[in-house]
């Protein structure tokens, strides 16, 4: 979403207060202004702050919720490497209108056969800054999405900082939607 758009909420719901984490009781009838809607949340501004609300709140902010972010694949098709990258890409930073992909926030990324035919998916990621309170929602998006596809067993999504996170790790795709080419 590229405009911002005020709406009242019609419920109490929770946000995630960005950049600190803490989640908090936003009440009925505030108004919010929605900044960003990528990945199935919702970046919105209220009471002087940014909050991310969840797509399973999306009915308080007046709209339908995102029943599932990402690709829908064909019966029988078991997660490839493929699958994972195109999930991880629907994680977004919520201040930021790019993918953690294209963020350059993905470090490693691997899968494990198991025994019963399904996948582990291991993910090693960084973040922006690392006083960044938003790690623990941003993994666990990434960590909903990758156990959400076909085959997937187990997800573990870490965050790491070694090497510490550079503007240059931005791929030219993240670098052309933040006009920084």
């Amino acid at each position: 979403m590229n405009s911002v758009q005020t709406v009242t909420l019609s419920r109490d719901c929770d946000g995630v207060q960005i950049p600190v984490g803490n989640v908090v009781s936003l009440p009925a009838g505030t108004d919010v202004d929605i900044t960003q809607t990528l990945g199935g949340s919702y970046t919105v501004h209220a009471l002087g702050g940014l909050f991310r609300i969840n797509s399973k709140d999306a009915d308080a902010l007046g709209l339908k919720p995102n029943e599932q972010v990402g690709q829908t694949f064909a019966g029988g098709e078991l997660a490839d490497e493929k699958m994972v990258w195109e999930a991880l890409r629907t994680c977004y930073d919520p201040e930021i209108p790019v993918n953690i992909v294209d963020l350059g926030l993905v470090y490693d990324m691997g899968l494990e056969d198991l025994p019963n035919k399904n996948k582990k998916v291991f993910v090693k990621m960084t973040l922006t800054a690392p006083g960044c309170g938003m790690g623990a929602t941003i993994a666990g998006d990434a960590q909903q999405k990758l156990l959400a596809l076909p085959g997937v067993e187990d997800a573990s999504v870490e965050i790491v900082w070694d090497p510490p996170w550079h503007q240059s790790m931005i791929t030219a795709d993240g670098r052309r939607l933040l006009g920084i080419e």
